[in-house]
Parts: C-alpha cells; sequence; structure tokens
C-alpha cells in the first residue's frame, strides 16, 4: 500500500512546522520514522473512511486529481498524529484535522467525489472500455448465452 502523502509532501507545505513538532526530544533533529509511521497510519484511516464508498481497485485507479485532495488531507491527518506522538498539538492542527475527516466522510456519504481513471482510457479491451463509468453506476459483464435460437436448431 502506497501512502497518499510522503515527507518530501509535508516538507514542501509545512517546512519549519514540520521541523517543530516532528523533532526528536533528545537529539533535536527530525525523526523521520515517526512521520512516516504518521503517513502510513493516515492512509489506513483515509482508506477506512473511503472504503463505505469506494473499492480498492478504486482507490487504486484515482486519477491525479483525487490523488491531489487525497494528499491535502493525508498530510493534515499525519500532521496531527504526529503532533500527538510529540505531544505537541495545537489548535490549527487540531482544526486542519477535523476538517479533513468531516470532508472524507463526506466524500464517502456522496457529498463529493474522488474521479478515477477508467480502463477505456488504457485502452485494454475490456468491459470498462464503454467508456466513461461514474463511481455509483453498475456495470454488469455476464458469460455468452447458451441457449439461442440459432444454437437450439429452430431457425
Amino acid at each position: 500500500m502506497t501512502a497518499y502523502a510522503t515527507i518530501a509532501d509535508m516538507e514542501a507545505r509545512f517546512r519549519d512546522q514540520l521541523i517543530l513538532v516532528a523533532a526528536d526530544e533528545q537529539t533535536g533533529e527530525r525523526d523521520d520514522v515517526r512521520i512516516t509511521a504518521g503517513l502510513s497510519d493516515a492512509t489506513v484511516e483515509i482508506r477506512a473512511i473511503l472504503a463505505a464508498r469506494y473499492s480498492p481497485a478504486d482507490l487504486a485507479s484515482l486519477d491525479d486529481d483525487a490523488k491531489a485532495i487525497l494528499r491535502v488531507y493525508c498530510i493534515d491527518i499525519a500532521f496531527y498524529r504526529i503532533a500527538l506522538d510529540f505531544s505537541r498539538s495545537t489548535d490549527n492542527i487540531k482544526e486542519r484535522y477535523d476538517q479533513a475527516i468531516k470532508r472524507l466522510e463526506a466524500i464517502a456519504a456522496g457529498k463529493g467525489a474522488l474521479s478515477t481513471v477508467t480502463a477505456g482510457d488504457a485502452g485494454t479491451g475490456s468491459i470498462d472500455d464503454v467508456g466513461d463509468i461514474g463511481p455509483n453506476e453498475a456495470v454488469v459483464e455476464a458469460p455468452e448465452r447458451m441457449f439461442t435460437r440459432k444454437r437450439l436448431g429452430s431457425i
């Protein structure tokens, strides 16, 4: 399972805050092991919330826009978890966490959506090649009919 965000993503967005929040108590240096664990926990939490609406296959086929928004939510959730781990949480960090969870729950409830890359875009020749299929549309794939008029000899 790939995390929705990396340490580099967190550093790019909150460089100074990350150093302050994730500094080891003994050495004063950034603890990348705890940061990686926070990102992994955040990814699992995101997947658990979105499982109400999206299958693992859907989440694996997200397009760049959907991955970008999940990266933002993952950073906010991970930041909160890291701050708790180091006992350095602030109201701002807690607020960002609460908002991320609220938005993810809204997406899972159908008040928003994540877009996916359809197999039709890749041209695999599968049933998914029928075009754009929405996340809540049913697609039925069935074997060829066994009993046809021609096979029964009635034609």
